[in-house]
């Protein structure tokens, strides 16, 4: 049984020019069909129209074939469709210009969609476009086959090779089942007592503060890379641990969209619970295990062991600071957070147990 994996690899800086210039070729295109889509939308006699990505296609042909212009007719035709699926997902007549002035602060980061078998993987280089281009291979390039992909630059100028490959999935040993509860204090919490603390950017808030009061745009740059980098990092090895060692993993339905517009919106990014339940996720089907989001309703005021919400559990905004309290029904000691994950994992377990209910809806 195989999977696709996206792999990134780091492309060598020397190749940053002639990789901006191919993404000002992009943003060429995506702004022309960006002026075209908007005024087929609001015509100034008869119905407006909504161009798909074959019908912007036709407003670009020959545009690879023009002098200087580097990127071909795959690549243009890639941004047609993403356009397109871009302008009907945020229901817009016209999306956002795409900046090509490094000097602006509009200033969009470079990308270079491509198709599969357009880049190719020789000797330690890709060859795209005519360019040979050097990377970092750290994941044996020579072992995969290529299919689509793209070139993407980050904030601090560095570009990488995304590129979708086919991968042999391994089944996973483990055998145990697991809840995860998600929080702020503490990124997630493992019914068995492993937990992440997260709280990445809240550690390195001071040297950021220090930076950016003193306009040190590259240092500040760097730190936040060094963060996302470290939070990455960390939910990699998590997840990876956690789908070695079990045949079941079980998510609160915690979500972020709500939290993010109080007080506590800077605490719910930085955990990245989203990046988690995506790692978890995919690697559960690579493993062949069992992934389920479960309702985490009153998973922390609910005692594991005995099952009812005595009076002694922590109950709504005063209960946030309570992290271990005593069941007055059962005398059961708790730990909030594994508590609240070992509940995950019932209901987890109660969900397989009763399937999903399948509607004869006709």
């Amino acid at each position: 049984m195989e999977s696709t994996k996206t792999l990134k690899l780091r492309i060598k800086d020397k190749h940053a020019r002639v990789l901006s210039a191919m993404a000002r070729e992009v943003n060429q295109v995506w702004n022309h069909i960006n002026a075209i889509s908007a005024k087929a939308a609001r015509p100034f006699h008869g119905k407006p129209q909504f161009l798909s990505g074959y019908d912007l296609q036709k407003f670009t042909a020959g545009f690879s074939k023009c002098d200087d212009v580097s990127v071909g007719s795959g690549t243009v035709q890639l941004v047609c469709v993403e356009y397109a699926t871009r302008r009907k997902q945020f229901k817009k007549t016209r999306l956002n210009w795409r900046v090509s002035n490094p000097k602006s602060a509009k200033y969009s980061l470079g990308w270079i969609p491509f198709k599969g078998g357009h880049a190719k993987y020789k000797a330690g280089q890709i060859h795209f476009a005519g360019q040979k281009l050097s990377l970092w291979d750290s994941y044996g390039l020579a072992d995969y086959e290529l299919r689509a992909g793209s070139f993407s630059e980050d904030s601090r100028g560095r570009w990488y090779f995304n590129v979708a490959v086919d991968v042999a999935c391994k089944a996973s040993p483990g055998t145990a089942a697991v809840g995860i509860d998600l929080g702020l204090k503490e990124a997630a919490v493992v019914s068995t007592g492993e937990r992440i603390e997260g709280r990445w950017y809240r550690s390195h808030e001071q040297a950021l503060g220090i930076a950016q009061r003193a306009r040190k745009k590259k240092r500040v740059k760097a730190i936040h890379a060094k963060i996302k980098s470290q939070r990455k990092d960390e939910l990699h090895q998590f997840s990876t641990q956690l789908v070695k060692q079990n045949a079941a993993i079980f998510v609160g339905d915690v979500a972020s969209a709500k939290l993010v517009k109080t007080k506590m919106a800077k605490s719910t990014l930085d955990a990245g619970w989203a990046m988690l339940k995506t790692m978890l996720e995919y690697k559960s089907h690579q493993a062949g295990i069992v992934f389920e989001v479960v309702n985490e309703s009153y998973t922390t005021q609910t005692c594991s062991c005995c099952g009812i919400i005595p009076a002694s559990s922590p109950k709504g905004r005063a209960g946030l600071r309570i992290r271990e309290w005593v069941c007055s029904g059962c005398g059961a000691v708790h730990d909030r957070d594994i508590n609240a994950a070992r509940n995950i994992l019932a209901a987890g377990h109660r969900r397989l147990a009763e399937g999903i209910t399948v509607s004869s809806g006709r």
